[in-house]
């Protein structure tokens, strides 16, 4: 299970970094895309923190300066390997409070996959966004990604 979240986690990588190195390079990014992308950076993190039984840092619709992208996105991607690497049980139930202050449960093999599935839907409605907006799309299927 271990390989198999390491890989899905550098492919997030992967693919974040393309879309922060693409949003670097543009002259006027879209504000929704801008929105969605800090969102996704906050749930990976909310994510971390839940696993790890830490207060997250970030709210959920929290909007991040573009230049804070990267270190955001890194210290997530830290944070999960860490957490793949020590886990011992990915079928582990973990107790958290979703946004609305609700316990949930659910397993550590769940949440991770869920980060993994949260990501790429907001990367799709922001090639959505792009698309809508006449802008070139970044190509990030796993495919490519694996050649």
């Amino acid at each position: 299970m271990k390989p198999f979240f390491n890989e899905l986690f550098d492919y997030n990588f992967y693919c974040n970094k393309k879309i922060i190195e693409h949003f670097l390079g543009m002259d006027n990014p879209l504000e929704k895309s801008e929105e969605l992308f800090s969102h996704l950076l906050n749930a990976h993190h909310i994510w971390n923190a839940r696993i790890v039984g830490k207060l997250p840092e970030y709210e959920e619709w929290q909007k991040h300066d573009l230049k804070d992208w990267s270190d955001i996105h890194y210290e997530n991607q830290r944070t999960s390997f860490e957490i793949t690497t020590n886990a011992e049980d990915f079928e582990k139930r973990i107790d958290y409070d979703n946004s609305e202050g609700r316990l949930f449960t659910n397993t550590l093999q769940d949440m991770l996959f869920h980060i993994i599935n949260y990501s790429t839907n907001h990367r799709g409605q922001i090639a959505t966004d792009f698309r809508n907006n006449k802008i070139e799309l970044i190509v990030l299927d796993y495919v490519y990604y694996k050649r």
